[in-house]
């Protein structure tokens, strides 16, 4: 271990510090920063040339010079103590406590860069996780251990869902072994207020950890933000045999974070100014989602990102969608029609879906009721642009009736209340209820003993 102290700085630039002749120095080092007057900083290393070496400091380089400040290398990544303890609590990006409580004691402490899992050692995802809300329950469910992320967009009520999935996520039979760690990245004041409130409201804060970095809080803990939320989930889901949900908000900040500190390093840029390891980066970050053979624990992965001007092809979403098992897209449309939640289903899939629903899982109809639903509402995309050019008056009776279809579908089936909690049967019963608007032979993806248990005469 390097336990020099080195007294004199090369250059302090924005949130970085440069020295040079430091020797056996790691990447992703902390150091100790000691400032006149007694003041004590920490930082990370983020870049290692022979002797040079660059950190960046996550209190922020204010008051730092060259000369007035001296660094000793720790020679550890950073590290958190965990314990059961730390459900029901609020740490900030660094993971120390932000809520008045004491800190939190352990005999361990555990690297925030986490364990990569062999994949040999992953068990194959396949219960299903309840959200409670129609829409991805029925049509992209969500199964335990999966990366599922929401696309969606500024403006949009992506906050509301978040919170809405952590009051009401569960997995049936595994309530009391369940809990949620809850990310949030570069949010304002007034947002981490409303996730605060909304879960001692309603009663799940005790089974809820949460991470959270405050805008203008400094850049570099944004990067870490993420990673003291999937360390706490690993602890919790292999160590403690819980079933862990992880919910990661916004994954754009972060992102935008990386492109900062990139930028800062000078590095070459890549796609949007992005760094060039971006698609790394973040798979880093998702595939510490997932179930190992031999631990009874999950994790189970929900990030959301908000794509610059609804922009899918956007680096974030795009990446994203190669590294994760499908995608949840909320739309502008349906938002301004005042449906919640603005589920867009067609560009949405979950593509671990088949193996965890069904008879066994949710329900034996499950798999062809949402193949139906999916159909019929592609369908009406193709009557409604029809409909634009001849009027509905003069449509067929089949195509009206598929425009009623259209109109329950959004109102009734993806509209639900921010406070209402659907069970899948609720889920189901509504999509037939809603199928049967349609003429019978029009439901050709469902077999006929569904149809004359289901749909009736």
């Amino acid at each position: 271990m390097n336990t020099k102290e080195y007294l004199r700085l090369d250059s302090v630039s924005g949130s970085l510090i440069a020295l040079s002749g430091a020797e056996d120095v790691a990447y992703g080092e902390i150091i100790e920063i000691m400032v006149e007057g007694g003041q004590k900083r920490r930082g990370k290393v983020v870049l290692v040339d022979e002797d040079k070496v660059i950190a960046q400091v996550f209190q922020g380089t204010q008051g730092i010079s060259t000369i007035n400040s001296s660094v000793r290398f720790t020679g550890k990544p950073l590290e958190i103590p965990l314990s059961k303890d730390i459900l029901g609590r609020t740490f900030n990006g660094m993971g120390l406590p932000i809520d008045g409580g004491p800190p939190v004691y352990s005999r361990n402490k555990y690297n925030v860069n986490g364990r990569p899992m062999n994949p040999v050692s992953r068990r194959y995802p396949r219960n299903y996780l309840e959200t409670g809300i129609s829409a991805i329950d029925s049509l992209m469910t969500l199964i335990r251990g999966q990366k599922l992320p929401i696309f969606s967009g500024n403006g949009l009520p992506h906050n509301e869902l978040a919170a809405q999935i952590v009051r009401q996520a569960r997995i049936k039979g595994e309530e009391d072994n369940f809990a949620i760690v809850f990310a949030a990245m570069g949010v304002k004041h007034d947002d981490a207020d409303f996730f605060r409130r909304s879960f001692e409201s309603s009663g799940v804060l005790e089974k809820v950890v949460m991470y959270i970095n405050i805008a203008d809080e400094p850049v570099v803990e944004r990067i870490t933000t993420p990673r003291c939320a999937l360390t706490a989930a690993e602890y919790l889901a292999y160590e403690e045999g819980m079933h862990i949900l992880v919910i990661m908000t916004d994954m754009t900040s972060y992102g935008e974070a990386l492109r900062e500190i990139s930028s800062a390093r000078e590095e070459i840029p890549s796609r949007k100014g992005y760094p060039g390891y971006l698609y790394s980066d973040l798979a880093q970050l998702y595939e510490r989602a997932g179930m190992m053979k031999n631990r009874e624990g999950s994790v189970t992965l929900l990030p959301i990102l908000t794509m610059p001007n609804d922009d899918i092809t956007h680096p974030m979403p795009d990446l994203s969608g190669y590294i994760t098992e499908g995608q949840i897209v909320l739309s502008r449309e349906l938002h301004q029609k005042n449906i919640y939640p603005p589920v867009n289903i067609l560009p949405s899939l979950s593509r671990l879906m088949k193996d965890g629903i069904g008879d066994g899982f949710t329900r034996e109809d499950h798999d062809e009721v949402a193949s139906q639903l999916f159909s019929s509402y592609s369908r009406v995309q193709e009557v409604r642009s029809l409909a634009q050019i001849i009027g509905e008056e003069d449509l067929s009776e089949t195509d009206q009736s598929f425009m009623e279809f259209g109109r329950a579908f959004e109102k009734r089936f993806l509209g639900q209340g921010q406070d209402e909690q659907r069970s899948i049967e609720d889920t189901l019963n509504i999509g037939w209820e809603i199928l049967k608007i349609l003429p019978k032979d029009e439901l050709e993806r469902i077999s006929p003993e569904f149809l004359d248990k289901y749909y009736g005469s």
